[in-house]
């Protein structure tokens, strides 16, 4: 016990000079040193628990902070998203209201803008059905028209509602003419909404591919000047006597939303005339009659060897539709 107690006491005299001397000299810094460099370890095996605690706290609040700033921006870049297809959206609507606003012009205001509502899904009927009807002033066989040319004209009229047909329909027929050489025929649909047939020209014609097909406005159902398409296709067969000649349809049938009512003749435009929605308008259909009530038979009259009763057919063909309230 006495030595222990001697060692204690030589011990603790030799700490209490060493940090006498540590305290008033620099003497010592080196020992400390060497000694730091024997602790770190021991140092950093003691401070690991806790540090790693930390980090792991610390890097699974951040990921979660991460996840959910993610989250956030990746709904915002789907709101941004939706925005910017409705804004794209608006712009085309904008700029095909614009251009449909320029072919107002050229009608003198007498138009209706109708938006498409439904479209027939019947592959062997091309129609579709507007918003506009009777109680708009709506008749049957009015023509519609979008900023391109000539869409097919109003086949049936309910009060708020109007069924068309395009003029790419198989049952349905435009008196054209061809701007090049004021070549007057009949542009007949396939049922395919882009071509058209010119059944009605023989090989002979002065038909070529390019000529551009304008209603020529006879038969009093289409307004004349304004493009139903453009001739994409001839063929002249030999030893048959008419050619085969395919267009391209001016408007874009498969595509627009939004049409253009046209009146024709002596109607009024409701709004106009004080109508509108709420005041019924029962116009005729403005198709052109001879004196017997049959349709004109001069409503699309081909070149000189093109067979005047097969002409004379088809071309009635517009004006018995308007007539009739239907396919012909």
């Amino acid at each position: 016990m006495g030595s222990l107690g001697v060692r204690f006491l030589l011990l603790a005299v030799a700490a209490c000079t060493l940090m006498v001397v540590d305290h008033r000299t620099s003497r010592l810094q080196p020992v400390r040193e060497a000694l730091s460099f024997v602790v770190y370890p021991v140092q950093m095996l003691v401070d690991a628990p806790p540090r790693a605690w930390r980090w792991a706290r610390t890097s699974l609040a951040e990921r979660r902070a991460l996840l959910a700033e993610n989250e956030r921006l990746k709904r915002e870049q789907l709101h941004a998203s939706a925005k910017l297809l409705r804004l794209e959206a608006l712009e085309a609507e904008n700029r095909r209201l614009r251009e449909l606003l320029d072919s107002t012009e050229r009608l003198a205001d007498r138009v209706l803008v109708a938006e498409i509502l439904a479209v027939d899904m019947d592959p062997y009927r091309q129609r579709f059905n507007v918003n506009r009807g009777r109680l708009d002033g709506v008749y049957v066989g009015q023509a519609l028209l979008d900023a391109n040319g000539i869409v097919g004209q109003i086949v049936n009229v309910a009060p708020m509602t109007s069924e068309a047909v395009l003029i790419t329909d198989a049952d349905h027929a435009v008196p054209v003419i061809v701007t090049r050489n004021g070549l007057r025929t009949i542009a007949v649909g396939t049922g395919d909404s882009g071509r058209l047939r010119l059944p009605y020209l023989t090989n002979s014609s002065d038909i070529e591919v390019g000529d551009l097909l304008l209603s020529s406005g006879l038969g009093g159902v289409f307004p004349a000047g304004y493009p139903v398409g453009r001739v994409i296709e001839v063929r002249r067969r030999p030893g048959q006597s008419f050619a085969d000649v395919i267009a391209e349809p001016a408007a874009a049938l498969d595509r627009q939303r939004e049409v253009l009512l046209v009146w024709t003749g002596d109607e009024e435009l409701p709004g106009l005339a004080g109508g509108g929605r709420g005041a019924a308008d029962d116009a005729e259909p403005r198709g052109a009659e001879t004196d017997g009530g049959a349709p004109a038979v001069d409503a699309a009259t081909t070149d000189a060897d093109a067979p005047a009763p097969a002409a004379d057919a088809d071309a009635s063909a517009p004006t018995r539709l308007a007539d009739a309230g239907g396919a012909p």
